[in-house]
């Protein structure tokens, strides 16, 4: 038998060489800046709810941001790893010589928003009309519609219409009242007003192709600070294959949508389903370079449309812009 003695000696000598055992790594985690009601906490809720981060090496920390400026200042500022943002904004910045890449995320955009009885028909049919902008002058979804305008129906839109800018909530809700004849908003007001039986007049897709795009465009993705790609690009790279298996899992799996219905304020069956379809219409399906080379016929047309104002200094995009995971960069 054991004596006390030595059953203690035994007990601290199983702890030390417990102790001297490497404790396991933790998982980096990566930074995604999120606002209240944008589509990014939908895809977010998916990996954390299926351990998409996990699986693929990370730990994904959500920070809830107010809104776009807030979301903009905290990437700057190194406080998050990576928002949403504007194709054109992230061209910007790296052209200013900002460090960062971007990741294709949605090629749903706006569109010209009608009430379903509507006599209007075509562009030309805005002349003298009331027509709600979301965003401002130098929206890039305005600057298109303004140059198909005046090249498909010889229409000058800033002349001939009577125009109202304003945040999308208020030009959506201006539509409904009929303060408004048409209205230019973002896709997920879109989708609500499709719901309550209001009609697309032309989609910012529609427009895009109309200019050279040979596919639907992410003109949205995720900007992601250039120190992480460079320090931790495993880390980057997982959180591109979970962004992209928790799309996968809204688009093959109905219960995955039990996950996201709380975050999507839809008070009705139309409005949930009308978010669904365009949320998953807008899936990336294209590689990399097809993406550049769209982007880059875009931006030309950005660029003369709406010059330094818009675009910057910049004469085409970043020569690294977009993160490719194959290679990690």
């Amino acid at each position: 038998m054991l004596s006390r003695r030595g059953l203690l000696a035994g007990a601290l000598a199983g702890a030390a060489a417990v102790s001297a055992r490497p404790a396991a790594a933790a998982a980096p985690a990566f930074r995604l800046g999120s606002l209240p009601f944008g589509t990014v906490a939908w895809e977010a809720a998916v990996i954390k709810a299926r351990g998409l981060d996990a699986a693929n090496g990370f730990e994904l920390d959500v920070v809830k941001l107010a809104g776009n400026d807030a979301a903009r200042i905290a990437f700057m500022g190194g406080q998050v790893d990576a928002i949403v943002g504007d194709l054109l904004w992230a061209a910007r910045l790296g052209n200013e010589g900002r460090n960062l890449r971007f990741i294709p995320y949605s090629t749903t955009e706006g569109a010209v928003m009608v009430p379903g009885d509507s006599p209007i028909r075509g562009l030309k049919a805005l002349a003298g009309k009331r027509l709600g902008v979301a965003g401002g002058p130098l929206d890039k979804n305005w600057l298109l519609l303004k140059a198909q305008a005046r090249d498909a129906a010889d229409l000058d839109l800033e002349t001939k219409a009577e125009l109202a800018y304003g945040a999308p909530p208020l030009i959506t809700l201006k539509l409904e009242q009929g303060a408004l004849d048409a209205a230019l908003t973002y896709w997920t007001y879109c989708a609500r007003l499709e719901a309550k039986g209001f009609r697309r007049l032309v989609g910012a897709d529609d427009i895009m192709r109309a200019f050279g795009a040979t596919g639907a465009v992410s003109l949205i993705g995720y900007l992601v600070d250039g120190a992480a790609v460079q320090q931790k690009p495993e880390m980057v790279a997982g959180f591109a294959r979970a962004s992209r298996a928790a799309k996968d899992l809204l688009a093959s799996d109905p219960k995955a949508w039990e996950i996201v219905r709380p975050l999507m304020t839809a008070e009705d069956e139309p409005t949930f389903e009308a978010l669904k379809r365009d949320f998953l219409a807008g899936i990336p399906r294209r590689t990399i370079a097809e993406e550049r080379g769209d982007g880059e016929r875009l931006y030309a047309v950005m660029q003369r449309l709406g010059g330094e104002r818009l675009v910057g200094a910049g004469t085409a995009l970043p020569p690294n812009l977009y993160f490719d995971g194959s290679r990690n960069g």
